[in-house]
């Protein structure tokens, strides 16, 4: 699932997987893992500058965390390899999230002093989170460009353009924007992010449902259900890229629920106390630093073999 821009020759990769019946089983999971392992890491990360740095502190540090992401994802442009190109896309756009999209949220609502929401004495949403859904025009106006402007490899839009615009959409949306992998990666992963964050905040909203409305249950449901699907599609890419990015979708969609269990207590979130389970996130941690440097040095070996 990309947002920004069809790939031919992944689409072409995936195609023939399918028709062949041939899986990949190591590098879906592979892929699966690598993005999963960002989503702890990074509350992890927000959670510890919060509590061990000064508040200006924090905010000139999310700043400049935002603006090495963004660098990082300009530096994929030029970067060759699909697979390169895509981890210059993932780790960029996670630092960009986090540190020009969450920490501003932060920055603006400690400022004007947004209170966080409260239940039995403990806080269950924090300020930052509270005014996210602000931002849903916004989220709407950059659908609205993807949605009529471009023909792309998201299924989702692919869906929404063949409702709306049937026998039309050739017509419509008949050519894709200039890919670049790293942009593709990066968009794919905010974009996704911004929504899921959206439909979660309105979802805990008790003007709207709550944490323990019938339908909040149904969407972590779905979205579970969903990522199986969507993992048994990325078992069938032999790119290690594409399955990078299909793992981007996959993981986001199956983190749902788990925000979801998590915040009607249904298990401990250690990710949120990350000091008191030192030795886990360093586990994680390692973990995820393996994979990125297995797949970096995996591509670097498969650009040197096509060279010779």
């Amino acid at each position: 699932m990309e947002v920004q821009t069809s790939n031919i020759e992944d689409q072409s990769t995936k195609d023939k997987g399918q028709k062949s019946k041939k899986i990949y089983p190591w590098r879906a999971i592979a892929s699966f893992l690598l993005v999963l392992f960002t989503m702890p890491l990074g509350h992890a990360i927000m959670i510890l500058m919060e509590k061990f740095m000064d508040p200006t502190a924090v905010h000139y540090a999310g700043f400049t965390m935002g603006f090495v992401g963004l660098i990082m994802v300009i530096i994929g442009v030029f970067v060759k390899g699909d697979t390169r190109q895509t981890l210059w896309g993932l780790i960029g756009g996670l630092l960009f999230w986090t540190g020009w999209v969450e920490f501003l949220f932060l920055y603006y609502a400690r400022r004007y002093g947004v209170p966080p929401e409260i239940e039995n004495g403990q806080v269950v949403t924090k300020p930052e989170y509270l005014i996210m859904p602000a931002s849903f025009g916004m989220w709407m106006m950059v659908m609205t460009m993807y949605i009529f402007s471009t023909k792309n490899g998201c299924d989702f839009i692919t869906w929404i353009q063949k409702k709306c615009f049937g026998k039309r959409k050739q017509q419509i949306v008949f050519q894709p924007m200039t890919r670049h992998t790293s942009i593709v990666t990066f968009m794919e992963l905010n974009m996704m992010l911004w929504a899921l964050y959206l439909l979660l905040m309105f979802c805990y909203d008790k003007n709207f449902l709550g944490d323990h409305h019938p339908v909040t249950y149904l969407v972590g449901v779905s979205c579970l259900v969903g990522s199986l699907f969507m993992f048994k599609r990325q078992l069938f890419l032999a790119s290690w890229g594409a399955n990078i990015r299909m793992a981007i979708a996959t993981v986001i969609i199956f983190w749902t629920p788990v925000e979801i269990l998590g915040r009607i207590n249904f298990f401990h979130e250690f990710w949120v106390e990350p000091e008191k389970y030192t030795f886990l996130m360093v586990c994680i941690l390692i973990a995820f630093i393996f994979l990125l440097l297995y797949f970096w040095f995996k591509a670097s070996k498969r650009r040197k073999f096509r060279s010779q």
